[in-house]
């Protein structure tokens, strides 16, 4: 094993600042009762108790990114007062129980007082004199805790964990609770810029698309061929007795590269057509390529221009 740097030591759950601690969920939790909880039994939260307002219950489908949000269905306040240990309220985080494991969201301050949680969640109340919720989410949300979370998980059936699995996680965690805080200030500021960036990216997607429907659309000086006199159809082959781990050509299957190859298929610029998988997703290749059976490449005539086939495909 490898020693740690200085400033640093090993643990459970990796490599941590020496001035950290491992704490368990059971010890993160507040000590208020059912702080740890799921959600009621199957017989005490049915279809027939939802109605049109009231608390909002969180299912599968109200796990977001980060918040519990959506499409929420509602029980009546005197329901939610009658499984009142089974609520949650802001600041608490909700953990997926069965199906996809995995899923980690808070309760946003803000919005509703309280909610109630379905069969299929769990909720920890956070000890938040020490701990900062938000913190403990990115860390949940962090390749090391959902490998624990995965890991840990009961796989009978549907997979699936529980309280006393989810007691038992381990979280590293800066004993200075301002560290926590200026950890997961960061970490949305990174959010923040991502969110911002993917706007731009289907802003701008939404921009290729209006100028491809204008300069492809059909006009006074459009001339209709028939696919036939515009390309050739080539097919894909067995990538047997070519591939190679440090080989120069890509081979290429329908949804993208799969390996190397020592040898060339074509090597002219191609229009490549999905045969079977993922055949709406044509690809542009102008150097030279292999493809296998599942992918289509075209030997394009002269005069046409193969980036404005790609372009129409």
């Amino acid at each position: 094993m490898t020693t740690p740097p200085a400033g640093y030591k090993q643990t459970d759950v990796g490599v941590i600042p020496e001035d950290w601690e491992i704490s368990s969920v059971a010890s993160i939790a507040s000590h208020a009762p059912n702080s740890i909880v799921g959600g009621p039994f199957g017989s005490d939260l049915v279809s027939a108790d939802y109605t049109r307002s009231g608390v909002p219950v969180i299912r599968g489908q109200n796990m977001g990114d980060k918040f519990v949000s959506g499409e929420f269905v509602y029980v009546s306040n005197t329901k939610a007062k009658d499984l009142s240990a089974n609520c949650a309220v802001p600041s608490d985080i909700i953990f997926t129980q069965r199906g996809t494991l995995g899923q980690i969201a808070l309760i946003p301050e803000g919005q509703y007082e309280k909610y109630l949680v379905s069969q299929s969640q769990m909720k920890l109340s956070v000890d938040t004199g020490r701990y900062d919720p938000t913190y403990l989410y990115y860390y949940f949300s962090s390749p090391t805790g959902q490998r624990q979370i995965i890991d840990s998980a009961i796989q009978t059936g549907v997979p699936h964990t529980n309280l006393g699995i989810l007691k038992a996680y381990k979280v590293p965690v800066p004993k200075d609770k301002k560290q926590q805080k200026a950890i997961a200030a960061a970490l949305g500021d990174v959010d923040e810029m991502i969110a911002a960036l993917e706007a731009l990216i289907t802003k701008k997607r939404g921009i290729k698309q209006g100028v491809m429907q204008e300069l492809l659309a059909a006009s006074p000086r459009t001339e209709k061929k028939r696919l036939g006199l515009v390309l050739r159809v080539g097919h894909g082959r067995s990538q047997n007795g070519i591939e190679a781990s440090d080989g120069a050509y890509p081979i290429l299957a329908s949804g993208g590269q799969i390996g190397l190859a020592d040898a060339y298929l074509y090597d002219r610029p191609s229009v490549l057509i999905g045969r079977k998988g993922t055949i709406d997703r044509p690809q542009y290749v102008d150097t030279p390529f292999w493809t296998i059976d599942t992918l289509f490449y075209t030997v394009i005539n002269e005069p046409n221009v193969p980036k404005y086939l790609f372009y129409r495909f």
